[in-house]
């Protein structure tokens, strides 16, 4: 399953998406969905297997425009 990291501010976005590939995490910048109601436009996509290896390296920064995690539920993007 696919999941996103969606941020407020595109600076950071594209700031950690840097991140997760030079720590070897295959990620990309993807359109932010609608469903997410932020407004920066970019979030990093990833795969989940990567999530929990993610969610230490975010722990390890300070991204406060962090929104938190989407996945996939038909056809809508949900928080969770």
């Amino acid at each position: 399953m696919t999941i996103l990291a969606v941020f407020r501010s595109r600076a950071q976005a594209l700031d950690f998406i840097s991140y997760l590939k030079g720590a070897g995490v295959p990620a990309q910048a993807v359109s932010t969905p609608k469903d997410a109601g932020v407004g920066c436009g970019v979030s990093a996509k990833f795969d989940e297997r990567f999530l929990p290896r993610v969610k230490l390296m975010l722990a390890k920064r300070r991204y406060t425009s962090f929104s938190g995690f989407m996945h996939r539920a038909g056809d809508f993007y949900v928080y969770g």
